[in-house]
């Protein structure tokens, strides 16, 4: 997360856990601000990218997998900090959007190219723009920012975690990436079906104003 309203504030389980309260309230004294957190998440997605493209030894493919999943504990953080902590700054929606952006392109695009179809990279990428655009879309002309659907942030990267586990056993056994190909597969499937229940949804909303 970024530093938000928390009308537009993404609901996420974990930000009620006891370690994500301590590490943010570690944090939020410090000199480490809400934007600079979320710039940390593109410098994770980058290294799981990296290690996503470059082989798809075992051992590469976990690190990918902790490297997403570092990338969604910096979302978390920096919206913790920013509200929870007092540190939000009005460039702060900047900062909530734009670094999730570039970070779902690094991974899903790597993703696409590993797994030898990089145009199911390339269109997970663009449905996830989308799903956040409807998103945000609704938020501009006074609706709350719709965070439903199948296929949101948290379950993209669910579901590519869960692809990077499933190729490093499938690497051991086979030359194969059907595990990348499924979850590529899986995450544009989603992504386009949440873009059309949040755009029906947009659609409802601004009807019954």
């Amino acid at each position: 997360m970024g530093e938000e309203e928390d009308a537009s504030r993404r609901p996420i389980a974990s930000r009620s856990s006891s370690w994500a309260i301590a590490m943010s309230a570690w944090l939020a004294p410090s000199g480490v601000t809400p934007n600079s957190i979320s710039l940390f998440s593109i410098l994770f997605a980058a290294t799981g990218a990296a290690l996503i493209v470059l082989t798809t030894h075992p051992i590469a493919m976990i690190g990918a997998a902790v490297s997403v999943q570092l990338r969604l504990v910096c979302n978390l953080l920096d919206g913790m900090v920013a509200i929870e902590g007092g540190k939000k700054t009005k460039r702060g929606a900047i900062y909530n959007e734009f670094p999730d952006r570039v970070a779902d392109s690094l991974l899903l695009v790597t993703a696409g190219y590993a797994c030898g179809f990089p145009w199911l990279g390339w269109l997970s990428v663009l449905l996830a723009a989308l799903t956040a655009y409807v998103r945000v879309f609704g938020g501009s002309v006074g609706l709350a920012q719709d965070f439903s659907g199948i296929m949101s942030k948290q379950r993209r990267m669910a579901v590519l975690t869960a692809g990077l586990v499933a190729q490093s056993v499938e690497t051991l056994v086979s030359a194969s990436h059907w595990s990348l190909i499924l979850s590529s597969a899986i995450i544009a499937t989603g992504s386009l079906v949440t873009c059309i229940t949040r755009t029906i949804t947009l659609s409802h909303s601004l009807e019954s104003l």
